[in-house]
This record gives structure tokens, sequence and C-alpha cells, in this order.
């Protein structure tokens, strides 16, 4: 009897047991934008996740083990200076806190890189273009 239970309990725990669901990663390429308007790029690139208005609501938020940073608050979280060169390092280079979370975030800089026509001082250009729509949507 012992073994007529153990051979009916077992195969039924292989088959109630929960499986991980894959996750699918499609990796397409960057969307060209202008280089000269950082709201442009801001909505294509940046408003996924950290949302229209960047308060880090976009629709892909909740799919991100870490959400998104609120991106206007940075002035306020930076003694009231909206933080251009750490911007600038993010955006380029990645977090460089990934250990503590996820590295959702894309690396900008390689990805600008990717497009036609690049060069360090259109990437720098970019980059600095971004930062300053950003900038604009600081909390006051």
């Amino acid at each position: 009897m012992r073994r007529l239970i153990v051979g009916f309990l077992v195969p039924l725990l292989f088959v109630s047991t929960p499986r991980t669901q894959q996750v699918t990663v499609n990796q397409t390429p960057i969307k060209k934008t202008s280089w000269a308007s950082g709201q442009e790029m801001y909505l294509e690139y940046c408003a996924v996740c950290h949302g229209k208005n960047g308060n880090g609501d976009g629709p892909a938020a909740p799919a991100l083990k870490v959400p998104p940073a609120d991106l206007t608050t940075l002035a306020k979280r930076n003694g009231g200076k909206f933080p251009y060169d750490d911007f600038d390092a993010v955006v380029r280079f990645g977090e460089p806190n990934a250990a503590h979370g996820s590295k959702d975030m894309p690396v900008w800089g390689p990805l600008f890189w990717s497009l036609p026509g690049h060069s360090d001082a259109m990437i720098q250009q970019r980059i600095s273009n971004l930062a300053d729509y950003v900038a604009k949507l600081q909390a006051k």
C-alpha cells in the first residue's frame, strides 16, 4: 500500500510543481532620432520606463525588478542642482551600483555609437541635449 501511495504522489508532485517562466527579450536596433532634440530622444528611449513626465511610471516599469528612477527629483536629491556629470555617466556607461539591483537600464553610450554618422562629439551632444531636457522636467 505504501508503494502504491508513493508511486502515485511522486509523479503528481512533478505535474503540479509550477515551472519558472522563461522571459524572452527581443533585441532590436536602436531607432534613430534627432541628436538635436532632447525631448525626441527622451520620448523614444527613456519614457517607456521613466514615463512621459519622468516620474518613473512608464508602461514597462511594472515589468522591471527595480522600479525606474523618478527623474523629476534628480536636482532635489543633489542639493537643488541638476547632476549633469552623474547623468552623463549613467547614460554613457550604466548605473554604477548595479550590484544592488537590476541592470535593466540600457547603457546608451554604445547604442548611440551604433547609429549611422556617429562620432564622439555627436554622442556627447546627444547626451547633453537629453540631459538638458531631463533638467527641464525637474519638480519645482
